[in-house]
């Protein structure tokens, strides 16, 4: 595996070199087949796969091809949301995430693909083949099939109130109950009004009777 930069956008990584023969009439012709992970350290990577009669010139094609299919990869905190299977062939990857100064787990095309997409720290295991084309391709479609915790509420139409939400409605809540208690003091004051208002006049009528009775008595 090396590394190579070729400008400050991307870094690459050539992953792997394989030398294939094809047998003819005449011998053997060979040629060079190259993987080259390319990336930006922030989310964006790409693979690709070149074929060339020499190395370099299978390794620009592989270069090329992996900046022209860049991939965003969700990150949460330097490392994967949740814990993912990929798939390719007979090659099955599986990425989970890790808690802060873990570092990246992971060797082989794996670690090429976490270390250019800028995955901090995460936990890997490869199972079954370990053909570094296959181990590439496994790793992509991991990558691919990641979702944060926003994109899986919009696709479930599902909406989650914060604790902002929580916070603000408590005021309000609490307001309202201290409108009401005014309106509760009033209306016992205006029941006790009355019965003060008839009192005066309760007297009065006993007064008036009270000389009635006198004279009916002499």
């Amino acid at each position: 595996m090396m590394n190579r930069e070729r400008d400050s956008e991307f870094a690459e990584t050539v992953v792997h070199i394989n030398r294939v023969a094809k047998v003819v009439k005449g011998g053997k012709n060979f040629s060079f087949s190259a993987v080259v992970v390319a990336g930006d350290g922030a989310g964006r990577v790409g693979y690709g796969t070149g074929k060339a009669r020499e190395v370099p010139p299978a390794i620009q094609k592989a270069s090329e091809q992996a900046r022209k299919e860049m991939v965003k990869v969700p990150l949460v905190g330097g490392t994967v949301p949740h814990k993912i299977w990929g798939r390719w062939g007979a090659t099955k990857v599986l990425l989970r995430p890790a808690s802060p100064g873990t570092g990246v787990i992971a060797g082989g095309g794996v670690r090429a693909v976490m270390e250019s997409a800028g995955i901090q720290d995460v936990l890997t295991k490869i199972v079954g083949s370990r053909n570094p084309f296959n181990v590439v391709r496994a790793t992509f479609n991991a990558l691919n099939n990641l979702m944060t915790d926003e994109q899986v509420r919009r696709l479930r139409g599902v909406e989650v109130a914060g604790p902002e939400t929580t916070e603000a409605a408590e005021p309000v809540a609490e307001a309202e109950e201290t409108k009401d208690e005014p309106a509760v003091e009033e209306t016992a004051a205006e029941a006790a009004a009355p019965e003060v208002a008839d009192e005066p006049a309760e007297e009065a009528e006993a007064e008036a009777e009270a000389p009635a009775e006198e004279a009916e008595t002499k």
